[in-house]
């Protein structure tokens, strides 16, 4: 066989993507599928039994619709994009959760579903069930990038994301206007009630708070009673059909369940529902278009289908998986048991441990203050020994000093009595030079007035030796007048010729008067001498004197 004979055998297929909502997948699919083939794929490939809750649904020109499962993929009215759209989603919803959810799949994907509608403000929860309800979606999300370890006890602590949208929905969060950190607390505070509970549990414990909301499970259809307005609101849920004004979707003005509806029927923009009752009057509204009046049909068939399918006796396939999803509770809840034990025995060793290791904090902490007060008394006690050592030195210093006072004390004491005694030889000294002193005034007086009458002797001798020379020129005049003639020859020439002639008297008068002058001068060299030499000793003692008054201001300086 040719390979192209192969090529031409293989089918031709089409590309489609599957949304979840919290993944993608895309397939290839044969263009002979119908829709049933496609959903078992998909099915399949998430590993869900429970088919019957779900659909693909698509929208087209602003309408959402389901994927027919009888009908082939590409003969309905499906977007004409590559690769085509389809999200994958829950189209009916279970009475009681915890009765009807079998599979832990389909539990988390009706949570994903349902957390989505509330926080997207399709569900109305209000602002205590949304605190609520965000505590289990934390718990069931127990995401360590959200968590954080704190306090002595190690207790984990939710922390909030950046974004409270995230948990909470944007009209509650409108309403309070509370700061991140408030949400926080108020969400903490459940959720530590919370801690141990596994995800499967988180997740059922949020759908049972869930399917209690009025809004819950309810597809909402604009319809009027007559053809020209459309002033009501039509829901389809689980329980029946229910009617509520366009302002109100909490409380339905009237409601058919199941069990009391006959009959329903559609044609074109009509849909007709008949009570069981057959008393009772018809009900009958106008929906705007043929597709969403077909819409509303489909949706009552599928929940009405489910709710006779919910009492009657169960299938074996049903009975199997409710076997399996028992012994699968079972199993889980002994798993979490035996986590329990272990988380339990965990903790305590961890409580053990911060224990022991708090203890050894604790005794390394003492033991490090210890080695620092070791450490300070050695430095203490080493600046004392080297205190004491300078003290020491001091002392000896002090003592060298001491000593050196009391010797200079000594000294100056004795220095001290020697110029008292030096002061008092002075002053007897200084008594005696005055005492000396007075006496070479008046034996200067004395003599003094000695020589003056010394001079006044002279003079009378000078005077009487003149007068001598002149008589005794006269007499040589008169005796010898021819010597007139000569001038030349002085009274003295003519005397000493004349020594031997009779002069002898005149001569010895002479020398008694040179002698005379001799003595006189001698004495005035004397005294000349003796007062230098008194001057100078008198110079002495006033340098000692002078001396002696330094040391004794030295001396009181000292003292």
């Amino acid at each position: 066989m040719s390979i192209r004979g192969l090529k031409k055998k293989q089918p031709k297929t089409f590309k489609v993507r599957i949304i979840t909502v919290d993944a993608e997948m895309e397939f290839s699919c044969e263009m002979k599928w119908k829709g049933k083939d496609l959903f078992d794929l998909v099915c399949r490939a998430l590993g869900l039994r429970e088919t019957w809750f779900f659909g693909l649904q698509y929208t087209i020109k602003g309408m959402c619709t389901w994927l027919k499962m009888d009908k082939k993929v590409l003969d309905q009215e499906i977007p004409k994009e590559d690769p085509i759209s389809f999200h994958f989603l829950a189209k009916f919803y279970p009475e009681k959760v915890e009765e009807e959810l079998l599979q832990e799949i389909t539990q988390h994907l009706f949570f994903l579903q349902v957390k989505k509608q509330i926080l997207d403000e399709e569900i109305y929860c209000s602002p205590e069930a949304t605190v609520l309800l965000a505590s289990y979606a934390v718990q069931a999300k127990n995401c360590t990038s959200e968590f954080a370890l704190f306090g002595r006890g190690r207790t984990w602590i939710w922390v909030l994301p950046r974004d409270p949208t995230s948990f909470l929905p944007l009209q509650v969060l409108r309403q309070y206007q509370l700061t991140a950190e408030m949400w926080e607390e108020k969400i903490t505070a459940w959720y530590a009630e919370h801690r141990g509970i596994a995800r499967d549990e988180a997740e059922m414990n949020y759908l049972k708070i869930a399917q209690d909301l009025e809004m819950y499970g309810v597809n909402y259809f604009p319809i009027a009673q007559n053809k020209n307005h459309t002033d009501l609101l039509l829901g389809v849920d689980a329980k029946g059909i229910h009617i509520y004004s366009i302002n109100n979707r909490f409380s339905p003005n009237k409601s058919f369940e199941w069990s009391s509806i006959r009959n329903i029927s559609c044609s074109e923009k009509e849909l007709t529902i008949k009570p069981l009752d057959k008393k009772a009057e018809v009900f009958k509204f106008f929906s705007s278009q043929l597709k969403v009046n077909k819409l509303i049909f489909q949706l009552c068939i599928g929940n009405h289908d489910l709710f006779m399918r919910r009492r009657k006796v169960d299938s074996i396939e049903i009975q199997q998986m409710k076997a399996q999803a028992r012994e699968e509770k079972a199993r889980k809840k002994m798993e979490n048991q035996r986590l329990a034990r272990e988380k339990q025995l965990r903790e305590e060793a961890e409580r053990a441990k911060e224990e022991l290791e708090r203890r050894l904090f604790q005794l390394e902490d003492e033991a490090r203050q210890a080695n620092e007060a070791l450490l300070r008394s050695q430095e203490a006690t080493e600046l004392l020994a080297e205190k004491a050592q300078i003290a020491e030195e001091e002392a000896k210093l002090l003592a060298q000093n001491a000593a050196e006072a009391e010797q200079e004390r000594q000294r100056l004491e004795i220095t001290a009595l020697k110029s008292k005694e030096e002061k008092r030889l002075m002053e007897q000294k200084m008594r005696e030079a005055e005492l000396i002193a007075v006496k070479l005034v008046k034996e200067s007086d004395r003599r003094a007035k000695e020589a003056e009458h010394l001079k006044q002797d002279l003079h009378e001798a000078r005077e009487a030796e003149r007068k001598a020379k002149q008589k005794l020129l006269d007499i040589t005049r008169l005796n010898y007048p021819h010597m007139a003639k000569y001038p030349q020859y002085s009274p003295g020439d003519s005397r000493d010729a004349n020594f031997d002639k009779g002069s002898t008297k005149l001569d010895l008068k002479d020398i008694d008067l040179k002698r005379l002058s001799f003595e006189i001068e001698r004495e005035r060299l004397d005294y000349l001498e003796k007062s230098r030499k008194f001057e100078d000793r008198l110079k002495e003692l006033k340098s000692e004197i002078h001396a002696l008054k330094l040391e004794e201001k030295q001396a009181g300086l000292y003292s």
